[in-house]
């Protein structure tokens, strides 16, 4: 630790226009490995002496980096020891997302300056990001003032970055973890971030879409939903909905909407969260947390379902057929745990495994270039071309994904060949079959061979859905045998939408609206591609 006259040796220089007199006044070791170009270009905002893990280092402050190399007496050219001991580390800037003055603090209240803390998020192996600190020891008051107002600055840059989130938090989701998980392991992070927040839990189904057509976001950076899947679903439907009523447009019937105002952050709290998953690549609470501070933003695809001309609700995924009648009867059985529940329902859905009499539609996907651009900016798309197919038949199930939909029984995803943002939907289709055979496909979500690969599976990249059922089979057999109290309506089909029921008692058309909003994410190709920026830690 740098104390007597070590620490009157350390210096401060703003600006880099003293740089000489900095490297007159500690040993002059080459770097151990020669600089970027664009590194040795960068200016020089500070350099002194702290300590880091208990060796006296020569640190350097530049505009996009944090670089240090221990200082160590001389040694001749050549020396064994000379590139260990002169090994330069570094730390991005971008990586940092908050500065503290450390302190000793003892029973009295006093408390002695010890140095800086930094507050770094790191990027792991399977997409997981952690936090993690470098401590900067040096016992000088003014020489830690002037690094700490520095830091400060460099990230008051960062201006993507919320500093005010409005959070929505259910209490109820998955085994009514949500609580827990946001006050133990989100929010003293959105502290040391200092990050402000407002924290409403909601009390009822719907809770979220109604705060959010009144309240006052003008303060808020974004709005961070603490739950599961339907949790999620609910509160970017309701976002979408207030940006379409504040463009004054009507909210029931619409051909281009617009995107919604404030980014959307997702913290895994749900049973199977679908869309934090495909968001990070990892249900993991705290990645989640740290992409919301960083302020990474990926802008996401979102389908609208209507039916007769009306808008039923805006979501991200939807089944029809098994995968609505196993939602339907798990809805039913409340008092069950969510594992308990899903089993059952999967179970008896099997049991009384029945197609679907329907038609669908569809409009396949145009990967034109100057179709898609035109897409992305929002202009509606001519209907002279379209050349909408249409098959019939008795179904098993129907899925229109606009998202992977990975999660833990699905790591591959339940549409690996869909991206969050690629403009496009995946129609999977299963036909009628056996039950042997439809167990068998199942299966296959859970490992790595293709699920796909089955004569009474068929697969189509589409932009447009329509689906209209012809009859009633299994779905109202179930529901009478099964209804408490008639919670369920006699005539309507059951639709499974981002994990919420829906039900409809006619057709359905899914239509895509390419990245309709920005959730708080960086895609996992990025992320993969990336490396660790810190070669300390």
């Amino acid at each position: 630790m740098p104390r007597g006259r070590r620490g009157s040796r350390v210096s401060a220089l703003e600006g880099g226009g003293e740089e000489e007199a900095a490297a007159a006044a500690v040993p002059s070791v080459p770097w151990a490995s020669p600089q970027p170009p664009e590194a040795a270009a960068e200016q020089v905002l500070l350099r002194g002496i702290f300590e880091i893990r208990r060796s006296s280092c020569d640190v350097v402050l530049s505009e996009r980096a944090l670089k240090w190399r221990p200082i160590q007496p001389e040694l001749p050219a050549g020396h064994s020891k000379y590139d260990l001991l002169c090994k330069e580390e570094f730390l991005e800037l971008k990586d940092i997302f908050s500065v503290k003055l450390k302190r000793r603090y003892f029973a009295s209240g006093a408390g002695t300056l010890l140095g800086i803390t930094l507050f770094i998020c790191l990027k792991k192996e399977q997409n997981k990001l952690k936090d993690s600190t470098l401590d900067l020891i040096n016992l000088s008051e003014d020489h830690c003032d002037i690094w700490f107002r520095q830091f400060k600055k460099i990230l008051a840059g960062f201006t993507n970055r919320p500093k005010s989130l409005k959070i929505l938090l259910n209490p109820q989701s998955h085994k009514k973890e949500a609580t827990q998980v946001y006050y133990e392991k989100v929010e003293p992070l959105l502290k040391i971030a200092g990050i402000k927040t407002d924290v409403t839990i909601t009390e009822y189904e719907g809770h979220a879409l109604s705060l959010l057509e009144e309240c006052e976001l003008q303060g808020f950076d974004g709005v961070v939903c603490v739950g599961g899947d339907g949790s999620a679903s609910e509160v970017a439907h309701a976002l979408l909905l207030r940006a379409q009523k504040n463009a004054g447009m009507e909210t029931h019937s619409f051909l281009t909407p617009v995107r919604a105002q404030l980014p959307l952050g997702v913290i895994p709290a749900g049973s199977t969260n679908v869309l934090a998953h495909s968001l990070h690549g990892i249900p993991h609470v705290v990645t989640a947390t740290l992409h919301i501070i960083m302020g990474h933003i990926q802008p996401v695809d979102v389908c609208t379902f209507s039916s007769t001309g009306k808008l039923l609700r805006f979501g991200f995924s939807a089944m029809f057929g098994f995968g609505g009648r196993t939602l339907a009867l798990a809805e039913k059985h409340r008092w069950m745990s969510p594992n308990q529940r899903r089993d059952f329902a999967i179970m008896k859905a099997l049991a009384k495994l029945k197609p679907e009499d329907c038609e669908i539609s569809f409009l396949p996907f145009n990967s034109s270039a100057d179709l898609q651009e035109r897409r992305l900016q929002g202009s509606p798309k001519s209907d002279c071309n379209d050349q909408w197919q249409m098959i019939q038949g008795q179904f098993l199930n129907v899925s229109i994904m606009a998202i992977p939909c990975l999660c833990s029984v699905a790591p591959r995803g339940l549409a690996p060949t869909t991206r969050l943002n690629n403009g496009s939907m995946a129609l999977i289709i299963v036909r009628n079959t056996s039950r042997p055979e439809f167990i068998k496909h199942l299966k296959r979500y859970a490992s790595v061979k293709n699920q796909f690969n089955f004569p009474f599976v068929e697969t189509y990249t589409v932009d447009e859905v329509k689906v209209y059922p012809k009859n009633k089979t299994s779905a109202q057999s179930q529901e009478e045998e099964d209804r408490p109290n008639g919670t369920a309506s006699e005539n309507s089909f059951p639709w499974n939408v981002d994990g919420d029921l829906m039900e409809v008692t006619s057709e359905v058309h899914v239509k895509l609206h390419p990245r309709l909003i920005n959730l708080y994410g960086e895609s996992m190709e990025e992320m993969n591609d990336s490396k660790v920026t810190c070669n300390c830690l």
